[in-house]
């Protein structure tokens, strides 16, 4: 680091700006033309700018890789271009630092696309060695706590979030293409709601209160098809205080949807349709076949299947705490780690799902489905409830459960009663939590792996 700085304080001393304004006019090394036949030159002039990754010295010429959002691109210095001054400081740069180069397209004998050099500035002088990218970085602490030292080392992690830009990208044309409207509902909120979960608490000065940061969007994403919107989406940031793990992180990123005169089997059968879509749009080649139909099978069916035992005959369970929750612990323990191709869980007992409607069919159960792949759960979807004096009793419930010390609770909503008494249709809502579909899809197996600067012990 210290001749970095000597170098950086020489080209202040000969006039050199070591970290300009701008640059314009670059397009990305994407964009230079591979049409050319080995040996090829040409007059076409192309103005692209990157990172300094390696460079070969010969004599009076240079070859320079450049790394952009593009791709990476072989560029060739020569002194009797350039004139010697320019050369010379071009090839004492340091690997890391950021140029921008004008030149002309050619084709090496070998068939490499290259750039022959006509001009270039410095643009940002790098004070810190930056890994080699061919080893990458090898200490999995410092990826994580410096994630910009782990892009720029490793060709690998830049695909990875590109990637998961990508399947955004492709869930929201999706929706779109379906009707769906994306909104924005508050992080921020005086009472959290719409999960069993512990939030995070903050304090608002200027309404001098606290305020919760949200564990899920459901109950205001609700309240807009109360309000006529009858097909809303929000993919957005939920915070939960909990532990973290492989697939736990207090801070992941959420999509719900919501839509007026479905259920949970049409909300089914878009899931189908849309985790489908998604891994043929951005090329999924993994182990998971998500051909469909999916897998459908009911949690007293799974749970029977596994471990012999009838929830609902009377056996006795293992595990502590309530019944419900010793179902639910069955259920991750026992069941989720073996459901590899996506598999539809459904019908819960009403203690585990306040917001989901009765089953019409099966008393004592709620007309609700989780979905699993590669182990783990990816998301959560209801027949949602809809009637206010039901949803009254619900809460109600759940008040009288955390009074007995059940700290994963959902407390009492008054404003989302009354949303419900204006009347909200027939609905079918789900949650799909992107970070571990991303998972899913990269074939990875934490989710420190698919955030970029995830949670960390100090």
């Amino acid at each position: 680091m210290d001749d970095r700085r000597a170098k950086l304080e020489r080209l202040r001393a000969q006039g050199i700006d070591p970290f300009p304004h701008e640059f314009g006019g670059v397009v990305p090394t994407s964009a230079v033309v591979d049409d050319l036949e080995p040996g090829e030159e040409t007059d076409r002039a192309y103005r692209v700018a990157g990172r300094m990754v390696a460079r070969r010295d010969q004599g009076g010429a240079a070859f320079i890789d450049v790394v952009d959002r593009g791709g990476k691109l072989q560029l060739h210095a020569k002194k009797d271009v350039l004139g010697e001054e320019s050369f010379d400081r071009l090839v004492s740069l340091d690997i890391g630092d950021l140029i921008g180069v004008d030149g002309t397209a050619f084709k090496t004998r070998r068939g490499q696309l290259s750039l022959l050099v006509t001009g270039w500035e410095l643009l940002a002088k790098s004070l810190r060695s930056v890994p080699k990218e061919y080893y990458g970085l090898e200490d999995v602490e410092t990826r994580y706590r410096h994630r910009e030292v782990d892009l720029l080392a490793s060709e690998e992690a830049r695909e990875l979030f590109i990637l998961r830009t990508r399947i955004v990208r492709a869930i929201r044309r999706w929706l779109d293409e379906r009707g769906f409207l994306e909104v924005e509902t508050p992080i921020l909120q005086p009472l959290y709601g719409g999960a069993l979960a512990r939030p995070f608490v903050t304090h608002h000065n200027a309404l001098d209160r606290d305020f919760f940061l949200r564990i899920a969007d459901e109950l205001y994403l609700k309240r807009l098809i109360v309000g006529g919107l009858e097909r809303v989406y929000e993919i957005g940031k939920d915070f939960r205080n909990e532990g973290i793990s492989h697939k736990h992180n207090p801070e992941f990123t959420m999509l719900e949807w919501y839509e007026a005169y479905a259920d949970y089997n049409d909300i089914a059968s878009r899931l189908e349709e849309l985790i489908s879509y998604v891994a043929e749009d951005v090329g999924y080649d993994g182990p998971v076949d998500f051909s469909r139909p999916w897998k459908r099978l009911t949690l007293r069916e799974a749970i029977r299947d596994k471990t012999g035992l009838d929830i609902y005959g009377g056996d006795e369970l293992p595990g502590e705490g309530t019944w419900a929750k010793r179902v639910d612990e069955l259920l991750s323990k026992q069941i989720e780690p073996d459901l590899q191709d996506p598999t539809f869980v459904m019908d819960y007992p009403k203690e585990l799902s306040p917001f989901a409607k009765d089953h019409r069919s099966e008393e004592g159960l709620v007309e609700r489905f989780e979905c699993f792949a590669a182990g783990m759960e990816f998301s959560n979807a209801f027949t949602e409830l809809n009637d206010p004096d039901e949803q009254r009793a619900r809460f109600e419930q759940q008040s009288a459960d955390q009074a007995a010390g059940d700290e994963e609770t959902q407390p009492y909503d008054e404003d989302f009663v009354q949303a419900l008494e204006y009347g909200m249709p027939p609905t079918g809502g789900i949650g799909i939590g992107i970070d571990r579909l991303m998972l899913i899809l990269s074939g990875r197996h934490s989710l420190r792996e698919v955030i970029l600067f995830p949670a960390m012990r100090s």
